[in-house]
């Protein structure tokens, strides 16, 4: 009898079950290299667009689903088709699916053809967006491209077992977690190493002591550049001994295998496996002598940049030649002096070889058909309908040449019928018969269908929608009870903290001082430290650790200092966070909250508000910003009660000015896409937020002495924005429009004048040159002075405005200058 070593079960098995492992294991290998071949011939004649395979990497990849065991997550890159394929949760056809981009969820479940090929994901939610048990299924969280752009968000799924573990608060969320006993599986490129992402995560995880394990794939290339330009001692290994653990001081435990040789990977995955579920102690496992037999993608040859010597070697080392080989030799003498082999002979193992390579022509063949008949019944619809109009139109004989053209392309794609239509209904302009109207029909609904295909999901599209969530103003004892700012904001968290058992708070200095502004003072004393806790300076992962945990059920509020410290972090806000619900077609979810605090106050690093940077670089989060921290409380209450990631920026000078107590913490909701008119007047119609609408409130005093009577609205959230339109209806009633804000020229200033002017129709309401009112283009410079010259003063707003107003009535208003 044998030890069973696929996972830590210690059930033994027979060596016919061992035998049948092995080559069912041999098997998906030959299926996983038969369809990166076969992917990378589909990309060269055209039928898919880009190729990026796993070949060379699957024996290790079939160890490591060996050690996986349901909850478990992984976070990899585009290289672990044989991994998904040995868990179970890729098909063949799947494969191929997702190489040509099929828009079909049920036949493309990874991303229903919004992300090339080799990005791999499971489904976390129900239809309605709720959360399925991920306890009881295997977990992929949804690949990026961007190198190391998983490793911030593996930190995070694997943090959140140690939370699970050891906060008795979230105990009974048996949806997310056994007693913590999940363990995060990361893989990366032996390249992509060389990122900071990499190195700031293997840092930060081991300070958390979590379980994580890290695959390190080594083929000794990125790309066609070697790894002595690469890496340090060209290992990764070596360069990373002083984080082992030893008797003293925590750390990782680090293994280094070859890649080819599978009963090694086997034990050392075990073991690793074993070490983060039951210690929680992060493991890096460098897996060398890898391969990379097609080169880096579809993109190029490696024969370009790899010598005879080592495409030689290449060739010998192949892990499935290697495997093979094994299969070949194996004997295994018993106690009665019987041989047991997996194969009598080679022929065996051609079969079986054949046979993988039968069933990958096979998915390839119905992948395709399952593709393009979708296609081609548009195709046939749109041709019949233009051969009716063609018989009718006095152009018909310009529509039949498009008609035609659409016929004969033997594989088209939708572009192709969109494109026919489109062009055809131009000389249906002064025509007019039933055919017309169908084809109008026919591409309004097509552009729908279209829209569904590809611009769904970007937000939540059920009742868990922050949208969704009504207003609830705050309330307040008939006494005023007017306290520094920061207390509203302390009380509320408290409130919340109360409220939702989920919620935990971190970042720098969030934990025993309770924030630079004492917003969470005392809240770690009162909740413990690991629901308020400090980190280290290191925003990638803070945000990372986000997201992970938000991926497992947990509402993390992660805090980034400064906003200008948060461009550390729009990578992955920008590349995972805000992209996450898209690119899995809503299946999963990061509801995560990123805390931090902006606007004026001291010189180029501190006082940056790049508003316009930042909106168009998370479009699939909400960006709100609150010009008070009653109003930055109430969004964080109305999030929690939603399923959507948000950056909320506070006001940064605005902790220590007077805010009245509500008493109803934790309980009053800001809404999200809601402007509010703060004051009403018949002139123009000011639009600000944060900071600056404070000066703006206060240069409207002044400006009723000369008789201007400013509509002054506060935009509160920059995404979405405005949803009701009540900007425009302001410009109906004042017929003029400025914009002020802190960020620079052409920011978010003029995503608001797009909005309103263009989106709102408000043009049709102006009577005046609508205007905006920014920040210079430069960083502010250092110091009270700097600030004023920087950045909008309340002279250069009263200017602003003054102008208007004499362009509109310079008998009334005399020119200043």
């Amino acid at each position: 009898m044998l030890q069973k070593t696929r996972s830590q079960n210690t059930k033994e098995l027979s060596f016919e079950d061992f035998k049948a492992e092995v080559l069912n294991d041999y098997k998906i290998a030959k299926i996983s290299r038969e369809c990166s071949l076969l992917g990378r011939r589909e990309v060269l004649t055209g039928k898919a667009k880009f190729g990026i395979f796993g070949d060379g990497k699957e024996v290790p990849q079939l160890a490591m689903a060996k050690a996986f065991k349901k909850g478990d997550f992984r976070s990899g890159y585009y290289r672990d088709q044989t991994f998904m394929m040995a868990i179970g949760e890729l098909t063949a056809q799947q494969f191929f699916a997702g190489l040509y981009a099929h828009t079909n969820i049920d036949l493309e479940p990874m991303s229903a053809g919004r992300q090339m090929g080799g990005h791999f994901a499971t489904h976390s939610l129900h239809e309605d967006g709720n959360w399925k048990n991920l306890t009881e299924q295997y977990n992929s969280s949804s690949d990026i491209s961007p190198t190391a752009g998983q490793m911030p968000r593996l930190l995070g799924l694997a943090q959140a077992s140690k939370v699970y573990r050891n906060e008795k608060s979230v105990q009974k969320n048996t949806n997310f977690s056994v007693n913590g006993n999940e363990v995060a599986w990361g893989t990366i490129g032996n390249a992509s190493t060389s990122e900071g992402l990499f190195f700031e995560t293997i840092n930060a995880a081991g300070v958390l002591q979590v379980p994580m394990v890290m695959s390190v794939w080594d083929d000794e290339y990125g790309i066609s550049v070697h790894a002595k330009h690469q890496t340090t001692k060209e290992s990764i290994s070596e360069i990373l001994k002083g984080f082992q653990r030893d008797n003293e001081k925590n750390g990782y435990e680090i293994f280094v295998v070859n890649g080819w040789d599978y009963v090694q990977l086997i034990d050392i995955y075990n073991k690793a496996a074993k070490i983060a579920r039951e210690e929680h102690v992060p493991v890096l496992i460098h897996v060398k002598e890898l391969t990379q037999p097609q080169g880096h993608s579809t993109s190029g040859s490696h024969e370009r940049y790899k010598d005879k010597e080592r495409l030689l070697w290449e060739k010998e080392h192949d892990c499935i030649a290697q495997m093979r080989k094994w299969i070949l030799d194996f004997e295994l003498p018993t106690e009665d002096g019987k041989i047991l082999r997996f194969v009598n002979s080679e022929e065996e193992i051609i079969l079986l070889e054949k046979e993988a390579k039968k069933i990958v022509t096979s998915a390839k063949r119905n992948a395709w058909n399952a593709y393009t008949n979708e296609i081609k019944q548009e195709v046939s619809v749109a041709v019949d309908l233009l051969d009716k109009i063609a018989a009718k139109s006095k152009n018909g004989a310009f529509i039949t040449k498009y008609k035609n053209d659409l016929e004969n392309i033997l594989e088209p794609i939708r572009k192709e019928v969109l494109i026919a239509v489109r062009k055809s209904l131009r000389y249906l302009n002064e025509e007019d018969f039933p055919e017309k109207t169908a084809l109008q029909n026919f591409i309004k609904t097509s552009l729908e269908n279209a829209a569904y295909k590809y611009s769904s999901y970007l937000m939540s599209e059920n009742e868990l929608s922050a949208l969704s969530i009504q207003e609830k103003k705050p309330t307040y004892q008939q006494e005023k009870k007017l306290v520094d700012a920061r207390i509203v904001m302390r009380d509320n968290f408290d409130a919340l903290l109360k409220k939702h058992p989920e919620l935990l708070i971190f970042g720098e200095d969030a934990g025993y001082i309770g924030d630079v502004n004492q917003g969470l003072e005392g809240l770690q004393e009162k909740y413990g430290n690991i629901r308020i806790s400090d980190t280290g300076i290191r925003e990638a992962t803070i945000v990372g650790q986000g997201i992970g945990m938000a991926m497992r059920g947990l509402r993390p509020i992660a805090e980034i200092q400064y906003l200008d410290y948060l461009l550390y972090a729009l990578q992955i806000m920008s590349d995972d966070l805000a992209t996450l619900h898209y690119r899995t077609f809503g299946k999963q979810k990061a509801p995560l909250i990123i805390r931090t605090r902006g606007h004026r106050l001291e010189g180029i690093w501190h006082a940056g508000s790049p508003m316009g940077g930042i909106i168009n670089n998370v479009r699939g989060m909400h960006v709100l910003v609150p010009r008070n921290m009653t109003k930055a409380a109430g969004f964080y209450n109305t999030l929690l009660e939603g399923d959507e990631p948000a950056l909320v920026i506070e006001c940064l000078n605005g902790y220590r000015l007077k805010e009245e107590l509500p008493n109803n913490l934790g309980d009053f909701k800001t809404p999200i896409g809601v402007v509010e008119t703060i004051k009403n007047g018949t002139d123009i119609t000011v639009i600000s937020y944060g900071s600056t609408l404070r000066i703006v409130s206060d240069t409207a005093k002044e400006l009723q002495q000369v008789g201007i009577d400013v509509e002054i609205i506060d935009a509160q959230s920059l995404l979405p924005f405005d949803l009701k339109h009540d900007c425009v209806k302001s410009l109906t009633k004042t017929n003029k429009l400025l914009i002020v804000d802190e960020d620079v020229p052409g920011g978010a200033s003029a995503f608001i004048l797009q909005e309103i002017v263009e989106k709102q129709n408000g043009y049709q309401y102006l009577d005046s040159k609508p205007a905006t009112l920014s920040a210079k283009a430069h960083r502010p410079a250092y110091g009270t002075d700097g600030d004023y010259f920087s950045k909008p003063s309340a002279e250069d707003i009263f200017e602003k405005i003054y102008a208007i107003m004499h362009e509109s009535n310079p008998q009334k208003y005399k020119s200043l200058y």
